[in-house]
């Protein structure tokens, strides 16, 4: 049985869908912002202050603001759990794998991988730029680097979480169609990211990136039967960016290792990772996997 259309156990009906989405939408639109609104105001910024980032990262520093961007993502992944277990009476495991048990080689397979390629894309783009400046300083990169791999994959999972299991099994069972699951999910994932700061610095154009990306990391769990490809790709990539690479208009903006200076643009990194370096991961995913029905993301 594929992960999607593995449903038929516990309840699938609309009202458990409609009370898990709503406990993960107050849960993240009040209960994670409130411990970053309560230091704030401890802080003395008035509300109006708190729309702006760079004021609150002067006022809260880099390290504790990006606690408090990530603190939402706890909630996130809570409500889903409780949904799951309580609402829908569904074993936890059945939203994440298809496997008897979550595979965890997969999941560090995709990190390694993607941790080795993003690396190497770091260090040509360091020759061969010279907007990128070294920015280490180890009395504020051990606390990032701490917040990173401790928060950043619990980030990471409860999206995965939300839009690769648990709406894509709700969509799948309505319109019985994967390729209509995946776009559905994908349009949403990207929706999702078009209040980011990098949306207001790059224009709307963005949102492609997001899209296909979405596409791409849906395409890993539907062939894979199980989401632990996407979630160690994902983990990997938000960790990376959050520790090595950094710049002043993106969401979360560290004490990284490098920073990017250059004029921020859509840049040919982002164009080569779509047309070229996803889909020879995907390539190579599917060799050592064995993936062979493809027909199965167009049905």
């Amino acid at each position: 049985m594929s992960f999607l259309s593995k449903i038929s156990e516990g309840r699938n009906d609309f009202a458990s869908y409609a009370l898990t989405i709503c406990l993960v939408i107050f849960s993240y639109g009040f209960l994670g912002s409130l411990p970053l609104l309560i230091d704030l105001r401890l802080s003395g910024t008035s509300f109006d202050e708190m729309m702006s980032i760079e004021h609150m990262t002067r006022i809260l520093g880099k390290n504790r603001l990006l606690i408090h961007l990530l603190l939402p993502f706890f909630f996130i992944f809570g409500s889903l759990l409780v949904g799951m277990k309580y609402f829908h009476k569904r074993s936890i495991r059945s939203f994440f794998t298809s496997a008897t048990s979550f595979r965890w080689k997969r999941f560090f397979t995709t990190f390694f991988l993607w941790w080795v390629i993003m690396s190497l894309f770091l260090v040509i783009s360091f020759q061969t730029s010279s907007d990128l400046k070294w920015n280490f300083n180890w009395s504020n990169f051990w606390p990032l680097l701490l917040i990173s791999f401790a928060m950043i994959p619990i980030q990471t999972t409860a999206e995965e979480l939300f839009f690769r299991g648990y709406l894509a099994k709700a969509f799948y069972q309505k319109t019985g169609s994967v390729l209509h699951t995946i776009l559905i999910t994908s349009i949403l994932f990207a929706s999702m990211h078009a209040f980011n700061p990098e949306v207001a610095t790059l224009g709307y154009g963005i949102l492609v990136y997001y899209f296909l990306t979405a596409i791409f990391l849906a395409i890993m769990t539907v062939m894979d039967n199980g989401m632990e490809l996407s979630m160690g790709y994902h983990a990997a990539n938000n960790v990376f960016t959050a520790i090595m690479i950094t710049n002043n208009w993106q969401a979360f903006q560290t004490d990284a290792v490098f920073i990017d200076t250059a004029t921020p643009t859509f840049g040919i990194d982002s164009i080569l990772t779509l047309v070229i370096v996803q889909p020879l991961f995907l390539l190579l995913l599917s060799k050592m996997y064995k993936w062979n029905n493809w027909k199965k993301l167009v049905k």
